[in-house]
């Protein structure tokens, strides 16, 4: 697939942003953010540090609650003064519940607590952010960023970007600097966590002594992941040209104590995904529909939790890929190839409950969810050129992406 992305960035306007970047100041916001450690959930001291720094370069600064106000999120504008479109930035500021690792630099590149997931990826927006007011080169339109907490599960529902976008932090187009760098995503699965308990009345005994006659937990659990695997092979013939295809998935299964003694519990979790065009509602209800004929043919008590974790999405090539792919060939020498996103993230809620189109790219980190997160530092430098061209090419038009 390609796309008429020639002529919307010249090399003139490439090179004065390019001569605009100020890699130590970038490196040195990524290291103020990295250094303040924030679990999902207790986000609070990095959206003040992010607020501080922003408030520092003379940018306005917002800080909605957006349903946490333990973490009120950060917002931030900037507008070239004349009517145009809004190219939105947008990140989480939290991390996953690992050790915190300080930041540090080596060889070139950044380690610590949310280098590469993704507050490395959030001081390049700010990065774009100040070469645009730097330059003074948007004369049309506006950037917003975006950043808050409640991201990362499962200690995070998702819920405040929600909120945000439920209250009209939205622009026309949005771009997400998680670590997805290879292809250009127009398309990914919706997916929920799985879990469920299975239980037996009474208390645990020895199977000699009457366990062996109980109602089996282990049995009906077997059974659940039996037909999950089975719905699975079916999902098989379920494809999407670029999102791949629709799974069900069982990651951990746990029961009893000792080898001969009935349990009275089982628990196992897994994932469920599904294509675009796929209703999250259809889903659950399968799942809960194949839990209560195990539980009727069991003589057990089942209990299940689908936690949605973001809708299927699908974006068009319109304005915003064009103007993506045109930074990204300016900065890199070629567009990207268009595939599909591997994993969820706030870009599926961007698409789906705000209506707008959104992509996923930051750098090339590794490392996200271990204690070993880093990025090269000349990846956050390509991404905050990029950034800064695609609100370039995308915000001056009046019409809508």
């Amino acid at each position: 697939m390609t796309f008429p992305h020639a002529n919307l960035i010249s090399p003139s306007l490439a090179a004065k942003v390019r001569a605009a970047l100020r890699p130590e100041r970038l490196l040195q916001t990524a290291v103020a953010l990295v250094e303040v450690p924030s679990p999902t959930r207790h986000a609070r001291a990095v959206a003040d540090r992010l607020a501080d720094l922003l408030r520092a370069d003379g940018f306005a600064v917002e800080r909605p609650q957006a349903g946490w106000p333990e973490a009120p999120a950060v917002v931030c504008r900037y507008g070239g003064g004349l009517p145009g479109r809004t190219l939105q930035f947008n990140g989480h500021l939290d991390t996953v519940h690992l050790p915190f690792v300080p930041p540090r630099v080596e060889q070139g590149e950044l380690f610590g607590s949310g280098a590469s997931d993704m507050k490395g990826g959030i001081a390049a927006a700010v990065e774009a952010l100040r070469i645009l007011r730097d330059t003074g080169l948007l004369q049309r339109g506006a950037v917003l960023l975006t950043a808050h907490d409640l991201h990362e599960s499962p200690w995070g529902d998702g819920s405040q970007v929600d909120r945000l976008i439920d209250a009209g932090y939205v622009g026309d187009g949005v771009l997400l600097p998680e670590y997805l760098a290879d292809v250009l995503p127009l398309a990914g699965r919706g997916m929920a966590v799985l879990r469920v308990r299975v239980r037996r009345q009474g208390e645990p005994v020895h199977e000699v002594l009457g366990g062996a006659d109980r109602p089996s937990v282990i049995a009906a659990g077997a059974e659940i992941v039996r037909r999950l695997a089975a719905l699975d092979e079916r999902l098989r013939a379920e494809v999407h040209p670029l999102a791949g295809r629709a799974s069900a998935f069982v990651g951990r299964v746990a029961a009893g104590e000792i080898y001969n003694q009935s349990p009275v519990e089982f628990v196992l979790e897994g994932t469920r995904r599904w294509l675009p065009g796929t209703s999250p509602s259809d889903v659950r209800r399968e799942f809960e529909e194949l839990l209560a004929q195990v539980a009727r043919t069991t003589g057990t008590q089942v209990e299940g939790e689908f936690a949605l974790g973001r809708d299927a999405f699908e974006i068009q090539p319109g304005a915003l890929v064009q103007a993506f792919q045109a930074a990204h060939a300016a900065v890199c020498g070629q567009p990207l190839p268009v595939g599909a996103k591997p994993f969820v993230d706030d870009g599926n809620t961007f698409v789906v409950r705000g209506r707008v189109p959104a992509i996923t790219h930051g750098p090339r980190a590794c490392g996200a969810h271990t204690v070993n997160e880093r990025v090269p530092l000349a990846e956050l430098e390509r991404v905050a050129l990029v950034y800064a061209l695609t609100a370039l090419a995308f915000c001056p038009a009046e019409e809508q992406a």
